[in-house]
């Protein structure tokens, strides 16, 4: 193949842009390698560089800003005998600095082309994660304030075990990606170039001052070529490969068969309103469990406060003899109103209930005013414990065969739990009957 550039789309860079010879050396790379078109992938992020992927005749995806190594990472782990090469720009490379970082630890055998051009030249000219403090660029001072960012020095930190940079206008280009392209492993090359459009309008920078620019800040990579002999390691699908085979052991999947037949199957909708510590979400996760032995299909949200232990807990469980396309709640069969905060959390879907929502109530929680039927429940005089009112408040549904028999109630704690742990939840259910 005497070229894998694209003739039905010819390169739009502007006049002068070092992308265009980047574009063109990494055209030379892939002659050079002899790599099959079909095995080849070019994953771009955003901006100028991501031009890329419609340059050449091999397979493409064209990513959202930053995230291009994201979708990397998913082909080669998908398919391990694609050669995956990657294009970003120094604004993805800050946008996405974290993709770079988690790329740079896994050691996916990926390369990262990074085509530094110091600032956001299709949009405008900003400054970027590597424009230089005495810039002049299309965002102010804003440069003048941040520090650039030496992403070499940064990806041998993080763990790459090939980082090279070089100036985009090297002649030896071509075998620098070669070489980067067959590393196993991680390999980041930086290329320094010009932005025509934008940069050098008003900042001196040419393939001399580039040179310069190297020279006097030469990159040690560690090692011959750009291998850096410190992060040297297994490449990561290799790894994980190995690993996920000699893994012998795998939690089974738990199964729930079909056990009861309701007389007449209909959509409930459940909303279990709670704290921190009550045991909301496995509340819900019960009810789900009794549904599905009864046939039914089943779907759970849950809500609760980041700090976990402090705030509201709200489940919201849907209960359908028909397939769940939106879990929203509409019409709620059932509201366990158990503290103050989930109340709070969901306080006007109280205006809304219909006459013929029960409302289970526990008798310290006030709860605004409703239409809907209200059951109150103390469960201190009955000695229940705080974190049990959840499970106790199941006990008494199914006492009163509200969306499920006490038979289809245990069937769905031993479903849930071992033995001992069912035996206490049996407790606190039969002092409901």
């Amino acid at each position: 193949m005497n070229s894998f550039l694209n003739k039905n789309r010819p390169l739009v860079f502007c006049p002068g842009c070092t992308h265009e010879r980047i574009t063109k050396g990494l055209d030379k790379t892939l002659i050079n390698m002899g790599l099959e078109p079909d095995k080849t992938v070019i994953v771009t992020d955003i901006g100028c560089s991501g031009l890329f992927d419609t340059f050449f005749n091999v397979h493409a995806l064209h990513g959202v800003h930053g995230r291009a190594l994201t979708y990397a990472a998913g082909l080669k782990l998908a398919d391990p005998t694609l050669t995956v090469i990657v294009t970003m720009g120094d604004g993805g490379l800050g946008i996405g600095g974290a993709h770079v970082l988690a790329a740079c630890r896994k050691n996916l055998d990926l390369t990262l082309i990074i085509l530094n051009n110091f600032n956001f030249g299709m949009t405008g000219g900003q400054y970027s994660a590597t424009t230089p403090i005495d810039a002049v660029v299309g965002s102010e001072f804003l440069n003048q304030a941040e520090m650039p960012i030496d992403i070499c020095e940064i990806a041998k930190s993080a763990g790459a075990t090939y980082v090279s940079k070089c100036s985009g206008h090297d002649t030896a280009l071509p075998e620098e990606l070669e070489k980067a392209i067959n590393h196993k492993g991680f390999s980041v090359v930086e290329t320094l170039g010009m932005c025509t459009g934008r940069y050098t309008k008003r900042n001196r920078l040419t393939p001399k001052v580039i040179d310069q620019m190297i020279q006097d800040q030469p990159f040690e990579s560690g090692g011959e070529g750009g291998v850096v002999e410190k992060n040297q390691r297994p490449e990561y699908g290799e790894l994980y490969r190995k690993l996920a085979k000699e893994k012998t052991r795998f939690p089974e999947a738990l199964t729930i068969e079909k056990s009861f037949d309701l007389v007449d199957p209909q959509r409930q909708e459940v909303i279990i309103l709670g704290s921190a510590g009550m045991r909301i979400v496995t509340a819900g996760d019960i009810v789900c469990h009794a549904g599905i032995a009864a046939g039914m299909n089943v779907s759970i949200k849950n809500d609760y406060n980041i700090t976990v232990l402090r705030g509201q807990s709200v489940s919201e469980i849907l209960l359908s003899p028909e397939k769940i396309g939106y879990t929203g709640i509409e019409s709620p069969t059932v509201v366990m109103a158990l503290s103050y905060e989930g109340v709070q959390r969901r306080q006007k879907i109280f205006k809304v209930l219909k006459p013929s929502t029960l409302v289970l109530k526990e008798k310290s929680v006030d709860i605004p005013e409703t239409q809907a039927r209200v059951m109150e429940i103390d469960f201190k005089e009955l000695k229940i414990r705080k974190q049990d009112w959840a499970l106790a408040s199941l006990g008494v549904l199914a006492k009163k065969e509200v969306l499920f028999s006490k038979e289809m109630l245990a069937f769905a704690l031993k479903s849930r739990f071992g033995e001992k742990v069912y035996a206490l939840a049996m407790e606190t259910i039969e002092k409901m009957y």
